[in-house]
């Protein structure tokens, strides 16, 4: 009569658990500035027991079984909450290939006087763990996707500030690279804030902007006619003389945009528009 693998570690369960603590525990890569030893604890024993629970020597054969779901769930939310929390990938890899150690090593001690039924437990036991650490690299890296994607956009909203600089003035600090999604949440930016104070200037400063090529260029006269179109107009502030020499070599028509060298000559040229004068005011001494 075979041994039954599944019964047998099941039997062996809180055993193989203390185990994989000891393991975790002691790794260098331990991280308890992320998670207490407590929840690591609890995250571990509910993993252990819905693994066990399913395990059986049918489904043993079989890691793609659907009998896996509650394991494959499980997983796949320990694993995302992880790369939310912090963790690297080897961290998330240390935690499925302990407790592969902790498996094996109970089976071998279990079935040390029956060498082919433990090899077979072993390779049994390792392509199931295997896989399962597949998923958990497969949800981990999603997890980290989607952290990268919020990060980008809290950057770009960021990045992107409207500012009032006068009554009736906007101006908007560009800095870094002016793509075709960055564009889109510049315009959305500006024209909310234009509806919002009902601004009739605005000023785009690309001091910030490393190089001006034909894309960028594109993205800046669409910006400026979107502005247009709310009944604001728009300078381009920033032109050094690389980005001019960059904009008459690529043939780009700005001759019908009021562009500036710098913010203070755009700020300037706005007050002019707006037939503001702004006069410095000498110190006066009073006598006794």
């Amino acid at each position: 009569m075979g041994i039954d693998t599944a019964k047998l570690l099941q039997k062996k369960q809180k055993r193989i658990l203390e185990n994989w603590m000891t393991s975790q525990l002691s790794n260098i890569s331990l991280r308890e500035d992320l998670m207490s030893n407590d929840d690591l604890r609890e995250q571990s024993t509910e993993f252990l027991d819905t693994l066990l629970k399913v395990l059986n020597e049918k489904n043993l054969s079989n890691v793609e079984s659907s009998e896996f779901e509650p394991v494959h769930e499980l997983l796949a939310g320990i694993s995302l909450s992880r790369a939310k929390q912090g963790f690297t990938p080897a961290e998330t890899g240390v935690y499925i290939f302990s407790l592969k150690e902790a498996l094996l090593a109970s089976l071998q001690a279990d079935i040390k006087d029956d060498p082919f039924a433990l090899v077979d437990a072993v390779i049994k036991i390792s392509k199931l763990m295997d896989y399962l650490c597949v998923i958990a690299f497969e949800t981990f890296i999603k997890g980290r996707e989607e952290v990268i994607l919020r990060q980008t956009d809290e950057i770009a909203e960021i990045s992107t500030p409207v500012i009032r600089v006068w009554d009736g003035i906007l101006a908007l600090p560009i800095i870094g690279t002016l793509d075709s999604s960055r564009t889109q949440v510049v315009m959305e930016n500006l024209l909310q804030e234009i509806v919002i104070s009902g601004s009739t200037i605005a000023i785009l400063d690309i001091s910030g902007v490393a190089a001006v090529d034909s894309l960028v260029a594109q993205h800046l006269i669409k910006t400026v006619a979107a502005t247009r179109l709310m009944g604001a107009e728009c300078i381009i502030s920033g032109i050094r003389p690389e980005i001019a020499q960059t904009v008459v070599h690529l043939g780009i028509d700005l001759s019908n945009i009021v562009t500036k060298a710098t913010l203070a000559s755009a700020l300037k040229h706005a007050f002019g528009m707006l037939k503001l004068n702004v006069k410095k005011i000498e110190n006066v001494k009073s006598g006794l």
